[in-house]
């Protein structure tokens, strides 16, 4: 039989080549055919394969998903997508909520959003730090910087940690705010790029532990941070 699977994470010829060969070693399969252009892999087997044993024969640096006929792909991807942001989503409701309340009493705005960027970068370089060594492979895949200076990867959790203290204890604020606008203004020339070139890959924005697909979810996320401090810069009169 026959089975049509999703891939994410595939980047090039050589991604391909090497989902094929692992996929090729699993038990039961028989023949496999890996597209970089759909990001698909046909997989022929002597019986029906589970998403588990094939995620498996993978690991951690590409997703594989079942296409099911009993509805359109489209329609699968799109509930797929959405069912995999949703943690994203919370997050940044939480991360809201917390700011305003911390000063509804006496409402601030420069000061609440210095909160939500602070707290914006503790909680995201902690799921960074949950998968430290997996987190800059999959970063690199769209960073530009990440992609030329492998280090600068593995910097990364600690940098966003670094900046998240300095915004919540109130130090260095515009040191903080210009880092801000260069590492997420180059991050989100790459995820650009990736969205016009429509290829599939996982977002690192939440480190490799929750398997986020990358979408105009990734670049939005990146805006508002970016507009926070260009506002914030604006304020102190250095923009």
């Amino acid at each position: 039989m026959e089975q049509t699977y999703s891939i994410i994470g595939m980047t090039c010829e050589g991604c391909a080549a090497s989902i094929s060969n692992k996929l090729s070693k699993t038990k039961g399969v028989k023949g496999v055919k890996v597209s970089l252009e759909d990001a698909k892999a046909r997989i022929l087997s002597r019986h029906h394969l589970s998403t588990t044993a094939l995620q498996a024969a993978l690991g951690g640096k590409y997703v594989i998903e079942e296409e099911h006929s009993v509805m359109p792909v489209d329609a699968v991807e799109e509930k797929s997508k959405w069912a995999q942001l949703k943690p994203l989503f919370l997050i940044f409701a939480y991360l809201f909520g917390a700011s305003v309340l911390m000063h509804f009493k006496s409402w601030d705005t420069g000061e609440a959003m210095l909160d939500f960027m602070g707290l914006f970068y503790i909680v995201f370089s902690f799921f960074k730090f949950l998968d430290l060594k997996g987190f800059p492979e999959s970063f690199a895949m769209y960073d530009p910087l990440a992609k030329l200076i492998p280090a600068y990867g593995w910097l990364y959790p600690f940098i966003e940690l670094g900046l998240g203290l300095l915004f919540l204890m109130r130090l260095k604020i515009t040191f903080a705010l210009i880092v801000t606008v260069v590492i997420l203004g180059i991050t989100t020339i790459g995820v650009t790029k990736t969205l016009l070139d429509k290829k599939s890959i996982r977002c690192a924005c939440l480190g490799t532990a929750l398997k986020l697909p990358m979408t105009e979810a990734t670049f939005i996320e990146n805006a508002i941070m970016l507009v926070m401090a260009f506002w914030m810069l604006l304020e102190t009169g250095l923009v």
